[in-house]
């Protein structure tokens, strides 16, 4: 894997570590605060690490696939959390 992939995927980690933090965490009727506030942090998150590894070249392409996979990410726990509230 290269140090690109590598600067996407700890994104993803982080958007899953916040979902299952806050799945576990927060109150029922709290849990899309914590998936828009988690979603703010990857963002947050992934300009601070692109703009770490100091290379221009696909800054675009890293930045909006880091951010995809963690919309989807969260997307997944939301729907989660939405079916598990129906129960």
């Amino acid at each position: 894997m290269s140090w690109q992939w590598k600067s996407v995927v700890v994104v993803w980690l982080f958007a899953f570590a916040c979902a299952v933090l806050a799945g576990w965490l927060s109150l029922p009727g709290q849990h899309l605060i914590w998936m828009s506030l988690s979603f703010a942090g990857c963002t947050i998150g992934t300009l601070s690490v692109q703009l770490a590894t100091g290379r221009k070249e696909g800054y675009v392409d890293r930045v909006t696939t880091s951010l995809v996979g963690a919309v989807a990410v969260l997307a997944a726990a939301t729907g989660i959390f939405a079916l598990a509230g129906l129960l």
